[in-house]
């Protein structure tokens, strides 16, 4: 019993001096430990000046926006790398910058396995900001939606859609998919297909089009610009296609354009009695069917 207490005493002692030691050694320590997060501090701070004098710096020049960002998000990350390295310096934790620089070929292995998906996103993001086709405020189409670019990050493509709504959509499946963009072309066709009477003079309905088009478009400047092609016999009119090009960057004004020429053609129309019709059903009755029906 006496030979347990002794040990336990001994344990204890050692236990005491063990953390005397820490205490000593925290307290020897704590000088650094300040400076280290004054340090961190000042990094934080430089880490966004430096960002934002990057960013003015930047806009200066003609890269895009998208790339921009991400120059900036990169010298942002790179000054607080530094300051970690320094801050690990002043705490005299070389070494252990040492054995974690010599593990991060394995950890980055498992973390890059477990992450794939994400890295794969952050890869497509930074390909995204390179390329000139893709920019902020192009209307794109891609992935089965359709809107204009608002942000460009290392995750998403942020796109606004006509309802307003966001659509965050994978970096990655934009750069592996199809992509529409809208507004590299200065130029979009409208096309709009309409049917008259039967009883129509056709070469009067097609040179008034072309007149309606001509005159209320300040981009079509000639009747040349313009194309006009009767395409079918339809059961209740014969069917014609209106086509011709407008200044436009977005889906949305070649949508203005067409409501605007349904509404010049229904009036030029009406104005010189040119018949829209509509399907018609016609039913025949046996001329003994209303005596058959009273009987019933």
């Amino acid at each position: 019993m006496i030979y347990i207490d002794k040990r336990l005493i001994a344990a204890w002692d050692k236990i005491i001096s063990k953390i005397e030691s820490w205490v000593d050694l925290f307290i020897l320590s704590l000088p650094n430990l300040i400076i280290a997060v004054l340090v961190f501090t000042l990094v934080i701070f430089a880490s966004k000046y430096i960002g934002k004098l990057t960013q003015k710096i930047l806009s200066k020049t003609t890269i895009q926006r998208s790339m921009k960002d991400l120059i900036t998000k990169i010298v942002s990350v790179v000054v607080v790398l530094f300051g970690l390295f320094f801050i690990l310096s002043i705490l005299h934790l070389d070494k252990a910058l040492n054995a974690i620089l010599a593990g991060a070929g394995v950890a980055g292995l498992a973390v890059g396995l477990a992450l794939q998906g994400a890295l794969s996103n952050t890869y497509s993001g930074i390909l995204l900001s390179y390329v000139k086709n893709l920019q902020y405020g192009d209307w794109i189409e891609s992935n089965g939606f359709e809107g204009e670019v608002i942000d460009i990050d290392f995750r998403v493509v942020t796109i606004r859609q006509i309802d307003n709504n966001l659509v965050y959509i994978p970096n990655k499946l934009v750069v592996e998919n199809s992509l529409k963009n809208y507004s590299q072309n200065s130029r979009s066709k409208v096309i709009i297909t309409c049917g008259v009477g039967y009883e129509s003079n056709l070469r009067m309905v097609k040179q008034l089009a072309i007149d309606t088009v001509v005159n209320n478009f300040k981009d079509v400047k000639s009747k040349e610009q313009t194309q006009f092609f009767w395409k079918e016999f339809g059961d209740s009119a014969i069917n014609f296609e209106l086509r011709f090009w407008i200044d436009c960057k977005s889906p949305l004004e070649v949508a203005y354009a067409k409501s605007e020429t349904v509404m010049l053609l229904k009036e030029a129309f009406d104005a010189n009695s040119v018949n829209i019709p509509f399907p018609i059903r016609t039913l025949n009755f046996p001329k003994d069917f209303m005596k058959t029906i009273k009987n019933v």
